[in-house]
């Protein structure tokens, strides 16, 4: 029966985005951090229930006072032979808002959407555990697209948005010192808000 009403509840929240999303531009959200402003566009179309998931964060609050916690340079990954280039942020793993639900996973395949510079895609563990850590490619990533040697099953990682505004922020936080992957001072995300339909014309990066 909870299986059940978690399907009818994302199916009711996907409803909901593609109602909102029915000729329109797609949404954009702000996230104001430490180190500048990062503007994201939301493929709500593409990927309906990964975009949907974070967008109920961004729309319940749950994002402020989130971070950038993690950075992945070609420096620091000596264990992975496939070597990747990204930012991790979310609600991390100190105490604060619990995370929603695990989603189901949306593959590139089904998607067409692929992990180019600046793509915005979720962190995982198994498929179907993306909950609330997303992570943004610093240069294009095809090792984290369906089929992609990242993952040893295969399945990728969901991309669903990109940056269009911001990409200079997200370099700037990757360069920052790390321990290993762990930012030494993680990113605080100040706030982050949906932009108003009239802000969906501002200059990409």
């Amino acid at each position: 029966m909870r299986k059940i009403a978690l399907c009818a509840a994302w199916m009711w929240l996907c409803a909901a985005v593609f109602a909102t999303a029915a000729g329109a531009p797609n949404p954009r959200v702000a996230l104001q951090t430490g180190q500048g402003e990062i503007v994201l566009e939301i493929f709500v179309r593409e990927a309906p229930v990964t975009a949907a998931n974070f967008l109920r964060y961004v729309d319940e609050g749950r994002f402020a006072g989130a971070s950038f916690y993690r950075v992945v340079r070609m420096d620091n990954q000596p264990g992975n032979a496939v070597k990747i280039e990204v930012i991790q942020g979310g609600l991390g793993f100190d105490d604060g808002p619990r995370p929603f639900p695990p989603i189901p996973h949306e593959t590139t395949r089904q998607t067409g959407i692929r992990h180019l510079d600046g793509t915005l895609s979720m962190a995982r563990d198994k498929p179907g555990s993306a909950s609330s850590e997303f992570f943004i490619c610093v240069g294009d990533q095809p090792e984290l697209d369906f089929g992609g040697r990242r993952n040893p099953d295969g399945q990728g990682f969901a991309a669903f948005g990109r940056v269009v505004a911001g990409l200079d922020v997200v370099r700037r936080i990757q360069r920052l010192p790390a321990n290993g992957q762990m930012l030494t001072e993680p990113v605080v995300i100040l706030s982050v808000r949906r932009l108003p339909p009239a802000d969906v014309s501002r200059p990409h990066d």
